[in-house]
C-alpha cells in the first residue's frame, strides 16, 4: 500500500497531478453532473454516509466519485475491472481529491477481490456498483455488512442479470437501483457509448480498416445496437447473432444479416460480443473462423469470449501490439484477439465520452439520492428510477445543450386524458 495523507493502493502517486487534468477536462463536459453537484453541495445530501464504490476507474466515474463526496459522502473507490484503470486518474483522486482509492491497471484477480474487500471494511451505508461484484461478495462473504446497507445502484446489464437472479430466490438482502434500465442511462450510454467506444478501442488495437469487413456482432440489446450502428457506418457489412426472436427481428429489419454464430463464424472477419453471458463465442467458433480473423468483447466480463480455453489449441501466442494477441493455432490459422477478451472499449481505449456518462452518472447519483431518500420505506427488491427522474435528467441535458421543446396547451392535454371525441 501507498501512504500519503489517505490510505491507498495505487500504480504510481505521482501521476497526480496528470490524472487532475483528465478529471477536469473530463467533467467539462458533463453539465448535467455538474447541475446536480451544485444542488448536492447545498442540500448535502449524504452527509453521515458511506459510500463504497466499485466501478471502472477513469476521469469520467472519477467526476461520480467528487460528486457523490460534494454531497457529504464519505467515499472508498475500487475498480470493477483488472484492465480499465486509469492509473493518473487513480492518483489523482487520492492525493488532489482525498478519496481512498484501490485500484492499479493489470492488477491480479487476487488483488482485485483484496481491494473490494477494502472497501468492504469502510462499512458502506450506500453501495455504486458495476457488475455487482460488490453486492455479490457482500452476500457471500460479509452478510453481517448487509443490515447496514440503505441500498446499492447498478451501473450494468451484467450487474442487473445477477441482482434480478438474487431477488428471484429471496436472497437480495437490501433494496437495489438498476440504472441501466432508466431510458437516459440505456439510450444514450449502451447505445452511443458502446457503440463509438468499442469501435475505438478496436481500431486503437488493431489499425485495421472497418469498410468492407463482415463484422459479427454477438448480441442485439441497446449495445449491440449501438454496435452494429457504427459498424455499419464505418463501411462494414453486419451480422448479427441473437438469441431472442424479437431482437432477432428487429435486427433483420433494420437491414443486418442473422444467423446462428456457429454460421457466422466462417463468414466474420471482425467479432464483438455484447451479451453479458458466458462462451458466446467458444472454442469451437473460435477454431471454425477465418484464419486472420479479429476477436473481441464489449461485454462486462472476459468469459463471453472463450479465450482460456482457446489457449489449448495454441502452438504459439505472442504479442503484436499493445492489446493484440496472435494465436497461431494447431489448424493452421491464426486468430488475433484483443484486449485479453476484456471490454475493449476500456482496456484498449478510454471508455465512453465523459458527455455520454454524463447521462449515466447523473442517474448513479440521482439512484443514490432516492435511495436515501426512501430509507426504510422499500423492499429487498430491485427498482427502476421513477419516470420523473429520467424525465429531469433529459431536461438538464436538453437545457445544457440548448436544445428548447414544445410545450402542451391546457386543450392538448385535456383531449391527451380524455375518452370523448
Amino acid at each position: 500500500m501507498q501512504t500519503i495523507d489517505i490510505k491507498c493502493d495505487v500504480k504510481d502517486i505521482n501521476l497526480a497531478d496528470q490524472g487532475k487534468n483528465q478529471i477536469e477536462w473530463a467533467f467539462k463536459d458533463m453539465p448535467v453532473l455538474k447541475q446536480i453537484q451544485e444542488r448536492f453541495i447545498k442540500e448535502q445530501p449524504f452527509k453521515g454516509l458511506k459510500l463504497s464504490a466499485c466501478v471502472h476507474v477513469t476521469k469520467e466515474t472519477a467526476a461520480l466519485c467528487v460528486v457523490m463526496k460534494s454531497g457529504g459522502a464519505d467515499a472508498v473507490l475500487v475498480a470493477s475491472n483488472p484492465l480499465s484503470t486509469q492509473d493518473d486518474v487513480a492518483a489523482a483522486l487520492a492525493k488532489h481529491y482525498g478519496i481512498p482509492t484501490f485500484a492499479v491497471a493489470g492488477e491480479s484477480v487476487e488483488q482485485y477481490k483484496s481491494h473490494i474487500r477494502e472497501a468492504l471494511e469502510h462499512n458502506p451505508d450506500i453501495i455504486i456498483d458495476d457488475g455487482c461484484d460488490m453486492v455479490s461478495m457482500i452476500h457471500s462473504d460479509y452478510p453481517e455488512l448487509a443490515s447496514k446497507v440503505i441500498g446499492s445502484t447498478e451501473e450494468t446489464t451484467t450487474g442487473i442479470i445477477r441482482l434480478q437472479a438474487l431477488e428471484a430466490q429471496g436472497a437480495l438482502k437490501f433494496p437495489a437501483v438498476g440504472v441501466n434500465t432508466s431510458l437516459t442511462k440505456h439510450l444514450y450510454d449502451n447505445r452511443y457509448g458502446t457503440g463509438q467506444s468499442s469501435f475505438d478501442g478496436i481500431l486503437r488495437a488493431a489499425n485495421i480498416l472497418i469498410a468492407g469487413k463482415t463484422v459479427v456482432i454477438s448480441g442485439y440489446g441497446w449495445c449491440g445496437r449501438g454496435c452494429a450502428l457504427r459498424a455499419k457506418a464505418l463501411g462494414a457489412n453486419v451480422i448479427v447473432c441473437e438469441v431472442d426472436p424479437l431482437k432477432a427481428l428487429e435486427a433483420a429489419m433494420e437491414g443486418y444479416r442473422v444467423m446462428p454464430i456457429a454460421d457466422a463464424a466462417k463468414e466474420g472477419d471482425i467479432f464483438l460480443t455484447v451479451t453479458g453471458d458466458k462462451h458466446v463465442v467458444d472454442v469451437k467458433h473460435l477454431l471454425a473462423m477465418k484464419d486472420g480473423a479479429f476477436v473481441a468483447n464489449a461485454g462486462h466480463f472476459d468469459w463471453e469470449v472463450n479465450v482460456g480455453d482457446l489457449k489449448a489449441y495454441a502452438t504459439e501466442i505472442r504479442q503484436i501490439r499493445p492489446n493484440l494477441e496472435e494465436y497461431k493455432l494447431n489448424n493452421g490459422k491464426s486468430i488475433y484477439v484483443l484486449a485479453e477478451g476484456r471490454l475493449v472499449n476500456l482496456v484498449a481505449a478510454e471508455g465512453h465520452p465523459a458527455s455520454v456518462m454524463d447521462m449515466s452518472f447523473a442517474n448513479q447519483a440521482l439512484g443514490i439520492e432516492f435511495l436515501v431518500k426512501n430509507k426504510g420505506k422499500l423492499e429487498k427488491k430491485l427498482y427502476t428510477l421513477p419516470h420523473e427522474v429520467d424525465v429531469k435528467i433529459a431536461e438538464l441535458k436538453l437545457k445544457s445543450m440548448g436544445i428548447s421543446i414544445d410545450t402542451l396547451t391546457e386543450e392538448q392535454e385535456e383531449y391527451l386524458h380524455s375518452w370523448k371525441f
